[in-house]
């Protein structure tokens, strides 16, 4: 049993930015992303701030703005335009979930289109509906993903790929970009029958429902590839912050019969954030070469 390690996959892809970044510099050229965090989620504002070391390690611009969670939409709108003109910011990124009273949708498409490092603009989702992946971001997750897999050379063309979870950040556009490469896909959500017998068809699965350890053994069958893409926080005693973080599958059990799988966490997390750094500086070379 393979374990797709996420830290050693996504320090590769790093060391990889780290000297195209330095090409840039060489060119007076460098990468900057801006980071718009509302209200204070404590979950949130430590994805920033790992998003923020990220950046400092392969030598991005970290530009953020961190507002109150009572924020009128105009507000942050006003704080978006500010970053769609400035030339030193080439990614944009509005750490979600936003607080209830503000329209995700409507905050996200106002997010220049070339500095949609998350690929969530309407625009760009459309096109990767479409295959136009040319000159596009598409969502970090689903895209780390991809990745972890071919980092661990698992072919996905001709697979049947099951994705438990259907949400427009994760399990829409994985759906889309598993098509393109010539999977066969299956989404499973709530109101899908027979659940546990869907999920055990899959050469691959991808568990993303924020259901704690719902991925049990018997889901799996033998020799199954499972990325696990949930994070959830249990109670444990011996920890000292008094809690444990786990995914969406059951790894103990699920470990047994599976191939390879994701970690919870150092699976898939590790590698949203260098996926939201090459997005960055790929952004950032089609603006300013």
């Amino acid at each position: 049993m393979l374990i797709l390690d996420g830290k050693n996959a996504s320090q590769s892809i790093k060391d990889s930015l780290k000297n195209e970044v330095n090409d840039l510099i060489a060119k007076n050229i460098k990468p900057g992303l801006g980071i718009i965090l509302v209200g204070e989620r404590k979950d949130s504002h430590t994805y920033v701030r790992m998003k923020k070391n990220a950046c400092k390690e392969v030598n991005i611009n970290n530009f953020d703005v961190i507002l109150p969670e009572n924020i009128d939409e105009s507000t942050l709108l006003i704080n978006i335009n500010e970053m769609n003109q400035n030339s030193e910011i080439h990614g944009i990124l509005v750490q979600l979930p936003l607080p209830a009273h503000i329209n995700e949708e409507k905050i996200l498409s106002q997010v220049s289109l070339i500095k949609d490092v998350d690929g969530f603009h309407p625009e760009n989702i459309g096109k990767l509906a479409l295959k136009r992946l040319e000159n596009i971001c598409v969502p970090c997750t689903p895209d780390g993903c991809l990745k972890i897999l071919d980092f661990y050379d698992i072919e996905i063309s001709g697979k049947h790929c099951i994705i438990v979870g259907r949400s427009n950040i994760v399990g829409m556009p994985l759906s889309l970009l598993l098509l393109h490469r010539n999977a066969t896909v299956t989404i499973c959500h709530s109101r899908t029958k027979d659940l546990q017998e869907q999920v055990k068809r899959a050469d691959i699965i991808f568990a993303a429902c924020g259901r704690t350890q719902m991925i049990k053994k018997n889901w799996v069958k033998e020799g199954a590839v499972v990325v696990d893409i949930g994070i959830n926080a249990i109670d444990d005693a011996t920890k000292k912050s008094g809690y444990r973080l786990v995914g969406d599958v059951d790894f103990a059990e699920v470990k047994e019969v599976a191939s390879a799988i994701t970690p919870v966490p150092g699976g898939i997390g590790p590698m949203t954030i260098a996926m939201l750094l090459e997005h960055t500086v790929k952004a950032c070379k089609r603006q300013c070469l």
